[in-house]
């Protein structure tokens, strides 16, 4: 696989993020992950966007962390933030995941941020396996789903 720093804006991510919105609506019954996002929260320093490309040069997983601070939504300084986890259905069990999220762990604690932190729900129970198993924690609730009752905060340390 080729792991591949992206534009959130590019058209490989748009395309990849449009079926995870399909997949998060079909999931939770409504239109998707309605949190507020930019392209430029994605752009180093204050985040990062990656793309994994198959051998036959396909887009099959994305993730990004993007940078937050304290704020009224349940942030803390140093925070960095894990968005848009997802591996495409027919690449799913080879690890990419896994992969991705090590990768912008890595990258996030060397643009010096103390904390990945991370908003899943009770519909995707793989996601909150690989993040258990990955060494996050579960935390207090922050960020634009923080008052949903199906809502999942976890964090794990950078330092």
């Amino acid at each position: 696989m080729d792991f591949r720093p992206m534009p959130f804006d590019h058209p490989d991510a748009v395309k990849l993020n449009d079926e995870v919105q399909l997949e998060y609506a079909e999931r939770y019954g409504d239109e998707g992950d309605a949190t507020p996002l930019d392209p430029s929260m994605f752009v180093p320093p204050l985040g990062l966007y990656l793309l994994a490309y198959d051998p036959l040069g396909r887009p099959v997983a994305t993730g990004g962390w993007r940078t937050q601070d304290e704020s009224d939504e349940g942030y803390a300084n140093g925070d960095a933030e894990l968005k848009r986890m997802y591996v495409v259905p027919e690449a799913r069990g080879l690890g990419l995941a896994r992969r991705i999220l090590a990768a912008l762990e890595e990258d996030a604690r060397a643009a010096g941020r103390t904390r990945m932190v991370l908003e899943t729900g009770t519909a995707q129970p793989e996601a909150i396996a690989l993040y258990a198993s990955s060494g996050y924690e579960p935390c207090v609730k922050f960020g634009y789903y923080r008052h949903y009752e199906t809502s999942r905060c976890f964090a794990k340390p950078l330092t």
